[in-house]
């Protein structure tokens, strides 16, 4: 005797059957794609060198670790001997490979001199340089030796000061103890007290 089956009957035997699907994994099925998993990933970075890092994105500091083989960044993920995010990482970190391996990514130094409309190609050296001209140019032009003013009494104070309103550093999370170390001798040495971490922030 034939089964009459109506839409409805066929749309809701079809649900069951997916959801039944969604709810058994393929392991149920007598499938096992642990190994393979882990041989494609094995596969992935065989022969890589892993060297740890930092997330370059927010302030949270993720660890990373970027595969290496013959030069080239072959593949980039989460640390799990990092204590802050125990080898997970958001979106913008899981995409951190492209960064660095994108046809897009912008290698050379472009300047734009003030009024052109073009940019231009600059040496890294050639742009350094001008950077630091223009540093030690506001460093001269606003550096404050002695501060004048009242103190709680009413009394003019004269007191030494040393510092330049016109220059300030924000930090970011891919800055190591070390390199902030620096930093803050470089920047203090300058007369910089606007110096500010986006940790922080």
């Amino acid at each position: 005797m034939a089964v009459k089956s109506t839409r409805r009957t066929f749309l809701k035997q079809s649900g069951l059957l997916a959801a039944g699907t969604a709810a058994g994994s393929l392991t149920s099925l007598g499938v096992d794609l642990g190994t393979k998993r882990a041989l494609a990933t094995e596969l992935r970075i065989r022969g890589a060198q892993a060297y740890p890092s930092i997330c370059p994105y927010c302030a949270v500091g993720c660890g990373t670790l970027v595969h290496v083989e013959d030069g080239q960044i072959v593949n980039i993920e989460g640390n799990p001997e990092s204590p802050v995010n125990v080898g997970t990482l958001c979106p913008k970190g899981a995409a951190t490979f492209q960064l660095h391996v994108n046809p897009n990514r912008i290698t050379n130094v472009l300047h734009r001199s003030p009024g052109a409309t073009e940019w231009e190609v600059w040496d890294l050296d050639e742009a350094m340089d001008r950077i630091a001209e223009l540093v030690k140019e506001a460093r001269d032009e606003t550096f404050i030796e002695q501060w004048e003013g009242v103190d709680d009494e009413g009394n003019e104070v004269t007191k030494l000061a040393n510092f330049t309103p016109a220059i300030f550093t924000l930090g970011g999370a891919t800055m190591a103890n070390e390199w902030n170390h620096i930093h803050q001798k470089l920047m203090r040495g300058l007369g910089v007290v606007a110096i500010e971490n986006q940790a922080r922030i």
